[in-house]
Formats: structure tokens, sequence, C-alpha cells
């Protein structure tokens, strides 16, 4: 059967239905690859216009196909010299084109060799397909769930660092606030001071792990970055220009105001840092069409961040400032993140060409919301009574009911719950209030509240948790506890909210 003669008009309309098609379409002579036939898509995939100055042997260059890793893709195993190799159709979906704009685009292709009327062949076709979408959505699931088992391995030290911390934060302030030899007071002072830094370490490894929120309050994203944004210009190099532009009808979200406060300027000092002899930080917040989130950008001018790393820059303890003036802890962008996480938002990276872009995205409070509460005021304060301390830790039990002793009350001990609801029974109308351990075995704080509220409906009730509020503590509060105090804590602390809970 003779083949069919197409007529000039069939070919228009062919490149015509190809122009349309989401597909890139490329086709090359055999065996020196020369171009026979480009579609519109291949063109916007590759951000360029198909050559006909290359052939095989010499595409990568040209058209910037790249590897995973970032090196230039071997022309041995491009869809074109495999499919004259091979003799099939084949598959290459590890293809990264760097555009000249400086974009990128992940592509699939498929390869077909084009057989004449001989049955050989005579011409390679292939399809491009972009799944930068795909890629992009598989990373972010890759990093989320690599962050969230980072996370909980972050979140349970941080609990057992808090735990051993309590006792020290506890027993060297009843000490310093007793001692009256100098030299003493000074070692004490110092036990006390590395004892604060090691609770502030405790807190950035719990706002990584997502259990740092502590308030849930109205806050102006307008106002907190003018504030940081006034701050900076008079505190960073005066070689680094700040610019701010936030659209007036921004909003609000609702979270914990210091929280955000720390997201922000961790996120301004990365930029700062990346730029050493200067440059431009640009913020800028506006909200989504729809209404529903709150976008924050912060754009610098410097070094960018290299793609082989840019997923592990969440990470605690990743640094790349290891040398010059400027190291780093390895912990800003790690607990940016974990705040935002809490926050039920997203923190973004992106390349700023040059430079980087972070994008945080926090979901907006609705145009109404209930008035923050004040911030409490934490002093020493003196009591008396009687307190039940129940902690399966025995150092922090001793330490907290020693504490108590000392401000006046009565202190007794339970090392678990099931022993506190003995105690409690056996002392019917006798106990003024519980100081409750939230992690327990066997009986964990919310089966203990219940056992107590069974035995005294107004019993009153300290939780205390080496996590941040949560959760899971949230919804024992909500039962009726009284109070939430977070270890370890101060004796003002400890004994403030204790005041509270009795009403005092």
């Amino acid at each position: 059967m003779a083949t069919p003669v197409m007529l000039a008009a069939d070919l228009e309309m062919i490149r015509t239905i190809a122009d349309e098609l989401p597909v890139g379409v490329w086709v090359a002579k055999v065996p020196g690859g020369e171009l026979i036939y480009a579609n519109r898509a291949f063109n916007d995939i590759l951000g360029m216009g198909a050559r006909d100055d290359v052939a095989a042997g010499g595409y990568s260059r040209p058209y910037g196909i790249h590897d995973s890793t970032g090196a230039l893709y071997p022309e041995d195993r491009l869809p074109f010299a495999r499919a004259l190799r091979e003799q099939t159709v084949v598959t290459v979906d590890d293809l990264v084109i760097h555009r000249h704009d400086g974009t990128k685009a992940y592509v699939r292709a498929f390869a077909k060799p084009l057989l004449d009327e001989t049955g050989k062949i005579a011409s390679v076709a292939i399809a491009f397909i972009d799944i930068t979408r795909e890629q992009e959505a598989e990373r972010r699931l890759r990093q989320a769930q690599r962050m969230d088992s980072i996370g909980k391995l972050a979140g349970g030290v941080a609990h057992d660092f808090n735990n051993l911390l309590t006792p020290i934060a506890l027993i060297s302030a009843g000490l310093l606030g007793r001692e009256q030899d100098p030299l003493r007071r000074e070692q004490l002072t110092v036990i006390r001071d590395v004892a604060e830094r090691a609770i502030a370490l405790t807190h950035s490894l719990l706002g990584f792990a997502g259990q740092g929120k502590h308030l849930a309050q109205r806050v102006s994203i307008a106002r907190v970055i003018g504030t940081l944004a006034d701050l900076v210009r008079r505190t960073f190099d005066r070689r680094i220009e700040i610019s701010v532009d936030v659209d007036a009808d921004v909003g609000d979200v609702i979270g914990d105001q210091s929280q955000l406060e720390q997201v922000i300027m961790n996120l301004l000092i990365n930029a700062r840092d990346a730029m050493p002899g200067g440059g431009r930080i640009s913020v800028g917040a506006s909200a989504t069409p729809d209404g529903e989130q709150v976008i924050i950008e912060i754009r610098d001018t410097g070094t960018g961040i290299d793609p082989a790393i840019r997923e592990r820059i969440f990470e605690p303890y990743f640094t790349t400032k290891t040398k010059g003036p400027v190291r780093g802890s390895g912990l800003g962008l790690a607990v940016a993140y974990g705040i935002v996480d809490a926050h039920r938002g997203a923190v973004e990276v992106d390349d700023g060409n040059p430079g980087t872009v972070m994008r945080v995205r926090l979901p907006r409070a609705p145009d109404s919301s209930a008035a923050a509460s004040p911030m409490p005021v934490h002093t020493l304060v003196r009591g008396n009574g009687t307190v039940l301390v129940v902690d399966d830790n025995p150092h922090v039990l001793n330490a907290v009911g020693g504490t108590l002793e000392e401000l006046g009350y009565q202190a007794l001990r339970a090392s678990g719950g099931a022993e506190a609801v003995e105690i409690f029974r056996g002392r019917p109308g006798a106990i003024d209030a519980v100081v409750l351990d939230m992690v327990m075995p066997h009986m964990d704080a919310r089966a203990t509240y219940l056992a107590l509220r069974a035995l005294d409906p107004r019993v009153r009730v300290l939780l205390m948790t080496g996590y941040a509020l949560n959760e899971e503590a949230q919804s024992i509060l909500d039962l009726g506890v009284a109070g939430f105090l977070p270890k370890p804590c101060t004796p003002e602390r400890l004994s403030a909210a204790l005041a509270r809970v009795l009403g005092r």
C-alpha cells in the first residue's frame, strides 16, 4: 500500500496543532542530530528557541541541560543519544534546564526513534514534559517528613533537658538568695547564668519542634514589620539598605507576637549575614487575593543559597557560617521554621536573582477577634497552705517541693499519678493546690487530674511540663486545670503561678 502524500496544508495544520500542545516536541535527524522541528511548548520549557546550529554531542551546554547535582548532563545519556543507541523508546526524568533568565525547569523526556519506509531510523522525536511542580511538591514532602522527624527528636531532647535544668535553676536561685559569702555568691551566679543560657537553648529547640507557641492573640503584621525595620536600620551595617512595602490591607494574624517577631528578626539577620559587603534587604507583606493568608517576603541581594544544601537549611545546627567574623549556631532558620509551623503556616525559599527570597505564609485573622490577654507579671510571692507536688522525676520533685517550702508552703510529694490520688484521698479538704507534671508513665496528667477532680470538683491544679503549651496541654487546661507553667522555671515564676491558681 502506497504511503499517502502529505500536502503543505496538512503539514501546516499539524504544526498548528503541535504548537497548542502543553508538551514540548523536538525532532532531529540521525545520526547527526540536526534540528527538524520544535514546537512552541519546547521553546517555553527550555526558555529559548530551538537551535539549528547545534548537533548531537553538543546539546547540553547550549541548551543549559544539567543533572540533579548541577553538573552538565553527559551527552551520551541524553534522550537523543540513548534512543538512537538502544533503538527503542527511552524515558529520562532527571533533566534540569538552567534557563538563560536564571530560572530552572525540571523535565521528563520521552524519546522515540522514527523509522523511514525502509525500516531504518531516520529521526528521533522527543517529548518534553515540565515536571517542576511535581518535583517541588515531592521535595517539600520529603523536607516536611524529615523536619517532622527532627522536630520530634528536638522536642524530646528539649523536654529531657528541661527536667534536668529545673532543679538546677530552682536550687541555685534558692541558694543564691540565702548565701552571704561573696565568693560563693559569685559561683552560684555563674551556675544561674549558665542555667539561663541552657534554658534559652531548650526554648529555641522547642520553637523549632513547633512546641513553643505560648499565646494566641491578635498580631498586627504591619506594626511588627515597622518596628523591626526601624530597629535593624539603627543596628545593621550602614551599607545595607532596608526598604519596606506593606500593603495597607495586609491584615492581622493570630499568634504569639514575640515568637513571630523572632521569626522575622531571624530572617532579617540571615539576610544581613549573606551580604558582608552591603546590599539591600526588602521586606514586604500582603494578603492573598482570597484573604485567607498573609505573606511576608524578605528579599536580599546577597550570595544566595547553593541548591545542593537548600533542603537542609532549616535543620537545627546546620550552618554555612563556620568562618569569618559572623558565625552561626544553626538555629536561626530552624527556630523560624518551627514557630511558623506551630502557627499553621509555612516557610519557603526561592532564588532572588541575585540573592534569596524567604517567604512566610500565615493564616490571616478574621476581621474581628477577641482582645489579647495581658502578659503575666512574675514576682516572688510567699504563701502558706498545703501543696501536693506530682512528678516522676525525683530531682524535679524535690527541687519544686523544696522551693515551695522555702516560700512558706507545706509540700507533699508524689512520684506518680496513682500515688498522688492516694495522698489526695487520704487528706480530704486539706490540700490547697496540686502542682502536676504533664508527662508521666502509667498515669498521665489527664488521668490524674480527672481522678483528683472526681474526689474534689474544686481541686486547684497547676500543670507543669518540659514541653511548651501545645494541643495536649491545652486540652487538659480545657478540662478545668487552673494554670500552666513550663519547665524550667524560676522561683519567682513558680510562686506567681501558684498564687494565681490559689486566687491570691
